[in-house]
């Protein structure tokens, strides 16, 4: 059974698709960028600032679909400049303790000139 995963917490989705959508036991999440879900404004600045903003939005939706940052099988992370790869992983091993696999490519632009975006698959724990 497929169950779409909305929450207030992360930025709502600015086209047709939704935050994440859970499978079994398994949740897809949507690609996240620097917006404040709170006032939904693009937070600019450095990559450190905007890295801390998208892995927040995703462990806020990730606690909607009922999982953790802990149990992230797979990221993928999206970097508009490969020079910000340093730095984004001081912050992003912060984050994931447990070091799931992860793809990291370079592409010309991302939605609203963002530094990065970040989307990843976790498993939800069984109750």
């Amino acid at each position: 059974m497929i169950k779409y995963i909305n929450t207030k917490n992360a930025p709502a989705a600015i086209g047709p698709y939704t935050q994440a959508v859970k499978h079994g036991n398994l949740v897809f999440t949507s690609g996240q960028i620097s917006i404040d879900p709170a006032t939904g404004n693009f937070i600019e600045g450095s990559i450190e600032i905007q890295t801390i903003q998208v892995l927040e939005n995703l462990k806020a939706v990730l606690e909607a679909s009922g999982s953790t940052m802990q149990n992230v099988i797979k990221t993928t992370v999206f970097l508009s400049d490969m020079k910000d790869f340093a730095a984004m992983n001081s912050i992003y091993a912060e984050y994931f303790t447990g070091k799931p696999a992860r793809s990291t490519v370079a592409v010309r632009e991302l939605p609203k000139k963002a530094l990065i975006e970040i989307e990843c698959i976790a498993a939800v724990p069984e109750n």
